[in-house]
């Protein structure tokens, strides 16, 4: 009986953080589309609310750090103008750290010319308090035929 009893408490225990990483996924899946749509929009304001002050950007041309990203999007010396996106995949590390993958192709307005590029987008968030912060935004330039392993 005893048995039974722990089975059946150790199946509900998985079954509730089964559910609780499934929202985790949904959710970060859903800020991320809005991050897309923010730069796209050049929304810096939102993005600096999203972006962790220790946050840390990969282009194909350099690396910094949050200050510089939201001065390059507000400026528009690149401009996010779409970021179709193809595939994503999500992997939860506990109920407060997420890492999103994205398989997009990108159009954006770059030193004066509009350049589409498929990229894999690798995106690292944490969860302070109430809130997700965007960690790290790593492009890297792809294939088309490029898959995310699911």
């Amino acid at each position: 009986m005893k048995k039974l009893v722990f089975g059946i408490l150790l199946a509900l225990i998985s079954a509730s953080s089964f559910a609780q990483n499934a929202n985790i996924e949904e959710e970060i899946k859903e800020l991320s589309k809005q991050k897309w749509q923010w730069m796209a929009d050049k929304d810096v304001d939102k993005l600096a609310l999203l972006f962790h002050d220790k946050s840390k950007f990969v282009h194909m041309s350099g690396s910094w750090k949050k200050d510089r990203e939201l001065e390059i999007i507000k400026s528009g010396s690149i401009w996010y103008k779409n970021a179709e996106v193809h595939d994503v995949a999500v992997e939860t590390f506990g109920d407060d750290t997420a890492v999103l993958w994205n398989r997009i192709t990108l159009t954006a307005h770059v030193r004066g010319n509009d350049v589409t590029t498929e990229f894999t987008v690798t995106e690292f968030y944490q969860k302070e308090g109430n809130d997700w912060k965007l960690l790290d935004l790593t492009f890297s330039s792809v294939r088309d035929t490029h898959e995310i392993e699911h």
